[in-house]
């Protein structure tokens, strides 16, 4: 198992890798060069600036069972076909179940905009999102380092 980190906008990746380091998990850090994550505990990848392209190259990489932290509901998809486990920076597994869902509603918002319509940001995250972002990842890698 690996822990893989997709930086853009990721507000958890110290908590990610502190994690990784608990469990004694490699931890990787996925950017392009508009973006400079270097932290210690985790080997930082840098891809090229484009479109998607650490998004495709974090896809590339994750395996059955790894672990991908994303806030992008496109490269969960991409990660769940490959068999990951997929978690957001506020601790909710994307699943198989929930992903279509969310990728209709990311379409909707986008032919909104497109319209005109100007859409609410996200709001301003909470502790308490940290905490359970921390509590769901604690069991993803307890209930998988005990198999």
């Amino acid at each position: 198992m690996k822990i893989y980190i997709d930086a853009d906008g990721c507000p958890v990746v110290d908590e990610t890798i502190a994690l990784a380091k608990e469990f004694d998990i490699p931890c990787f850090i996925i950017c392009d060069t508009s973006h400079r994550f270097e932290r210690q505990g985790a080997k930082t990848i840098t891809v090229d600036k484009g479109a998607d392209s650490a998004d495709f190259y974090l896809v590339n990489l994750v395996s059955k069972g790894d672990v991908a932290v994303t806030q992008d509901y496109g490269l969960a998809a991409m990660c769940l076909s490959k068999r990951a486990i997929v978690l957001d920076q506020n601790g909710r597994q994307y699943t198989n179940e929930n992903i279509s869902g969310l990728l209709e509603m990311r379409a909707a918002a986008k032919k909104a905009r497109r319209a005109g319509a100007h859409l609410k940001g996200p709001k301003k995250r909470t502790a308490e999102q940290g905490e359970m972002f921390i509590d769901s990842l604690r069991r993803i890698l307890t209930a998988e380092t005990a198999e």
